[in-house]
């Protein structure tokens, strides 16, 4: 990712956050969020994933749910949300709009910088409904999947 696109993206992460209710904001005070082009070697490998995956992955929780932590045990891991760049513009169909029919055949604008900032507040919920406990089917079910 070229540097212009690295920080137009840093700008919609930082509109997204900015939008959230203050309690999901509060969170993400504790919960660092950290941006990064692609997920690392390691992380492609722990999940059994070959490089040429990594522009599939949009994000990631690391560190233990709020429902597995404890008082008494020490946390594994660091626990935070990583947001892929490259996952997330992939995802979203790139930067640049495009122009495709609606139902009734007109053509309609589609807007990369939207579409990329939406794709970023889904992966950014998903990822703290990670936190709170929830799995793939219960983000599918609330439209963050």
């Amino acid at each position: 990712m070229n540097p212009r696109d690295r920080t137009r993206f840093d700008v919609l992460v930082d509109e997204v956050v900015e939008a959230l209710p203050d309690p999901i904001r509060r969170l993400l005070d504790e919960k660092p969020v950290f941006v990064e082009d692609r997920p690392s070697p390691d992380v492609l490998a722990e999940f059994g994933l070959d490089p040429s995956d990594a522009d599939e992955i949009c994000g990631l929780h690391t560190g233990p749910m709020a429902t597995e932590r404890s008082v008494e045990g020490r946390s594994e891991g660091v626990e935070a949300i990583h947001l892929y760049r490259s996952g997330i513009v992939a995802c979203s169909g790139g930067w640049s709009p495009w122009r495709e029919p609606d139902e009734d055949g007109q053509m309609i604008d589609g807007g990369g910088v939207d579409l990329i900032r939406e794709e970023i507040r889904i992966t950014l919920l998903h990822e703290i409904g990670h936190h709170f406990g929830l799995d793939e089917d219960d983000l599918e079910a609330l439209g963050f999947a």
